[in-house]
């Protein structure tokens, strides 16, 4: 199965053990570099959360800065006559924010009028996004500008990209046209299905919430559901994937050591974009009285932080120590490879950071430690690594993968 949790994992399991085996062509794993790894991670968690007390890892995190909730200060000022329409607004926005957050580029950052700040990657794109969303920018119902409707999503273009993400000749931001191309088909998907995205309003991408909720036994939702129901909903909007019995896979690319009896067993599906949206989902789904279960289910994600702290922290060693000074693209084997095997080296590493804080791994699951986390420590240390805080190696984004 390519369009679920389950087969991301189970085909990052088959890579591990590839690699394991030593037949990968590009990558070595250092299963000794996992304690180190995770003590690391372990400081990094108790530096960010001295209690302990991660949440979940979420899109959410990034709408705080110094301490200010910027989405409290929407849901104070908002009118919404439900908790249902208060979730189809959170829904908006984090699905547009979270598409938006694909790799910015080491030089570009966005200063924010409203907090004096100057910030840069994955918070930087959110605090502009977040501001495009609060003006009403992608609203076109006057009366209620905290929305995005599909129509609005079909008007965005380049140059509204560039005035939003204060783009210029000296703060350049990668995959420009890519963004925007995704937004209208965004936009376009969402018109062409009623059944998910208008069910009781007109269409727009929170119109999801309903869709979910119809989905719900007892009040419960599982997020393995969650993130199925994405995949089909959203799975129209990727451009340029590789494709099955024509259908389009997404973020699922093929690897030439991954071989079986079905053609599906080449592949390695990744889904990182849809699986941190399924992560930043839950926090509205909860708050309308929906119960997210078996969070577990869902996989690390496969991005340059997570992917990079396994460089960095040699646990994942390239055969060939040039191969870092290369530029990839993203469906090459040596970026499907280190991408799959993240997914599969997280899932051992979580327990062990568990371990570190003196917790079991019921009491702090994986979407805890890629909070604490993994994510951050691979920040940290990339930082350490270069002057510029950047990846490991380059792979060409078009913004609309990781």
């Amino acid at each position: 199965m390519l369009w679920g949790a389950a087969g991301v994992r189970r085909a990052a399991e088959r890579m591990l053990i590839l690699a394991l085996d030593g037949r990968l062509d590009d990558w070595i794993v250092d299963l000794d570099r996992l304690a180190p790894a995770a003590d690391f991670v372990a400081a990094v968690v108790r530096e960010r959360y001295p209690r302990l007390n991660v949440p979940v890892h979420s899109r959410w995190r990034h709408f705080v800065f110094d301490g200010r909730d910027l989405w409290n200060g929407i849901v104070v000022g908002a009118n919404w006559q439900s908790a249902d329409a208060a979730a189809r607004a959170a829904f908006d926005l984090v699905i547009t924010s979270v598409l938006l957050d694909a790799g910015a580029g080491a030089q570009w950052h966005y200063q924010d009028c409203g907090t004096g700040l100057d910030v840069a990657r994955s918070e930087g794109l959110a605090l502009a996004s977040f501001r495009w969303f609060e003006s009403g920018g992608l609203a076109d119902h006057p009366h209620d500008p905290f929305r995005v409707d599909a129509a609005a999503l079909g008007r965005a273009d380049i140059r509204t990209l560039q005035r939003i993400f204060q783009v210029s000749d000296s703060n350049q931001l990668l995959g420009l046209e890519g963004r925007a191309r995704l937004l209208n088909r965004l936009g376009a998907v969402v018109e062409s299905r009623p059944d998910l995205f208008a069910i009781a309003d007109s269409p727009r991408p929170g119109g999801l919430f309903d869709a979910l909720r119809a989905r719900t036994i007892d009040g419960r939702l599982p997020a393995a559901t969650v993130l199925e129901t994405l995949l089909e909903a959203l799975g129209p909007i990727w451009l340029d994937r590789p494709r099955l019995g024509g259908i389009s896979l997404g973020d699922c690319w093929p690897h030439p050591a991954l071989v079986g009896v079905n053609p599906e067993d080449g592949y390695a599906p990744l889904h990182k974009l849809s699986q941190w949206l399924t992560y930043s989902l839950i926090e509205p789904l909860e708050n309308a009285g929906i119960a997210v279960t078996n969070v577990h289910e869902l996989t690390g994600l496969a991005e340059y932080r997570n992917g990079g702290l396994m460089v960095d922290m040699n646990i994942l060693n390239p055969r060939e120590p040039a191969a870092l000074a290369k530029t990839y693209t993203v469906a090459d084997p040596f970026v499907v490879g280190w991408r799959s095997l993240t997914v599969a080296l997280l899932d051992q590493l979580a327990p062990l950071v568990a371990t570190g804080l003196g917790l079991r791994s019921d009491q702090f699951p994986l979407a805890s430690a890629l909070e604490g986390g993994t994510w951050a420590a691979g920040r940290l240390i990339a930082g350490q690594k270069r002057a510029d805080g950047g990846p490991a190696f380059n792979v060409l984004s078009d913004g609309t993968v990781f």
